[in-house]
């Protein structure tokens, strides 16, 4: 007998149906899967059998096929187990049942002894089976937080295979998952840090406001124990609170890759990711036998903190080029290729040299002009061009550092955030973006128009640091973001001046032509 259930598979973060269709028929006993079946898959036969005699049934023995219906795709995950397991119950005829199981997506990973398992990647299945015209689904027990954040929907979670199937004799009478509403985080509450606890360094807790405020990269360069590292971990603390559609793009990412917190269900604080500098490529891109997110992913809506940037290898920090113009990333593999969202915003630190000093009041430089010159060649001028805001964190005074005076916290600086980021999301209501990192060349024209003084002002900078188009582009984004803070309608010649500063000063300040 022929049964025919439907399931959902993953490629990327979306979701592709997948008719699982069992046949079980007289002849030498055996379970064969076809349909490029993955090893995860074809696994499936021993967590099945196991399953099925665990939850009370027979493994009968007869000649089955499992058919994975596209069958010229590949298919990786466990999340067949349950699928399978009932085509079987039903084909063999231990299961007879007149419940409409094809209006189902059904998903789950089996136990051994038959019970069920919590998923990777279960909300983008849904989101895409929805979108798809599918409105009820089997899920898990575990996963039930993270799918009860999606609307529209019929959500059905079970502990185990017999639940399940009672479910489907009318002998267990189970209810759709409750929906659950969506609740912004505070972020200061979980980075637990401030701002305020950094003494002195105005100029580089200024860029710090302008980049969150407008999304843009930053760059900071200064010696060691300046408080780079520091400045970057309450980057997170003065950042505007995830909207709905920002928290599902970043659960969504972080479910693909198994490190969604099954307890929340839904990411609702912005990812700080910091990989160290000998992380792999992969790993940072993305990539393996199964096309993981890597990195640049996970800090998706969030940020990506480089620390000590030039020490990390150059093939890696090139790949970072693509997510940093389009805000997504292409992971290509033999078996697949798939598109990541990667709409960060870089945060990175540097030394001036390779001891560190150079440029410092307190300590004595020992590097060449050739050693600081092989060393800031590690970042190349295509990267370079893609950071908006270049600051040099200084040494502080010792009156400075032990002094009484009171300094901004995150929640101050945060709320100023705030204000300009309503204003940009207002802009943008019908442009199909949040910020103004990512206007396009019209929306340039359009948004960030400068008066005859503003014109002559870029056009000095444009000739004399010789400007690259995307550099003179991305002081115009800056400039509106300091606009935006201001609260002013029209960038004014200080806002476009002080755009210009933040993009120029680290030639000044190293020595290294952008």
């Amino acid at each position: 007998m022929l049964s025919t259930l439907k399931s959902y598979a993953l490629e990327g973060i979306n979701g592709y149906l997948v008719e699982i269709e069992v046949y079980a028929q007289s002849g030498i006993p055996s379970f064969d899967i076809v349909g490029l079946a993955g090893s995860s898959i074809k696994e499936s036969r021993d967590r099945v059998r196991a399953a099925i005699k665990n939850s009370s049934y027979e493994f009968l023995p007869k000649k089955i096929t499992v058919n994975l219906a596209p069958a010229d795709t590949k298919k990786e995950g466990s999340g067949f187990d349950l699928p399978i397991a009932l085509g079987f119950l039903l084909s063999t005829q231990q299961v007879v049942t007149s419940y409409p199981l094809q209006e189902f997506i059904i998903l789950g990973e089996l136990s051994l002894d038959g019970s069920l398992k919590r998923l990777n990647g279960v909300m983008p299945l849904i989101i895409s089976a929805m979108q798809a015209g599918y409105k009820k689904f089997i899920v898990p027990k575990a996963n039930a937080k993270e799918a009860a954040y999606i609307k529209g929907v019929e959500i059905y979670a079970f502990d185990s295979l017999s639940d399940t199937v009672n479910f489907f004799l009318g002998v267990y009478a189970a209810q759709p998952v409750e929906p659950l509403e969506y609740v912004q985080s505070d972020n200061i509450n979980k980075y637990a840090v401030d701002i305020a606890e950094i003494k002195g360094q105005a100029m580089a807790k200024r860029a710090m406001e302008i980049a969150v405020s407008g999304w843009h990269n930053i760059l900071m360069s200064g010696s060691p124990g300046t408080g780079k590292t520091m400045l970057a971990k309450c980057v997170p603390t003065i950042m505007p609170k995830m909207t709905f559609a920002e928290a599902v793009e970043v659960t969504k990412i972080h479910s693909v890759a198994g490190i969604l917190d099954p307890e929340e269900g839904i990411v609702s604080v912005r990812p700080f990711r910091s990989p160290h500098h000998t992380a792999s490529l992969f790993s940072i891109t993305g990539g393996g036998v199964k096309s993981r997110p890597g990195e640049v992913s996970l800090a998706h809506n969030g940020v990506l903190f480089l620390d000590e940037m030039p020490e990390y290898p150059r093939q890696t920090l090139e790949t970072l080029r693509q997510p940093l113009e389009d805000g997504v990333i292409t992971v290509t593999r033999v078996a697949m290729s798939v598109e990541y969202p990667a709409h960060f915003m870089l945060v990175a630190s540097m030394n001036p040299c390779p001891c560190g000093y150079y440029g410092s009041k307190t300590r004595i430089c020992n590097c060449s002009l050739k050693d600081i010159k092989r060393y800031m060649s590690k970042l190349s001028g295509p990267l370079l061009d893609r950071i908006d805001l270049f600051v040099t964190v200084d040494d502080i005074e010792y009156r400075e550092l032990r002094g009484n005076r009171a300094e901004e916290s995150s929640e101050q600086v945060g709320a100023r955030v705030e204000k300009a980021r309503e204003i940009q999301l207002k802009r943008f209501a019908l442009e199909g973006i949040y910020t103004n990192s990512q206007m396009n060349s019209g929306l340039i024209r359009k948004y960030c128009k400068i008066d005859d003084k503003g014109e002559s002002l870029l056009e000095s900078a444009f000739q004399r640091q010789r400007l690259s188009p995307r550099a003179t582009s991305r002081i115009l984004k800056t400039a509106r973001t300091v606009a935006d803070l201001d609260g002013a309608q029209n960038i004014s010649v200080n806002h476009l001046a002080e755009a210009i500063q933040f993009k120029t000063i680290e030639k000044k300040e190293i020595g290294y032509s952008l």
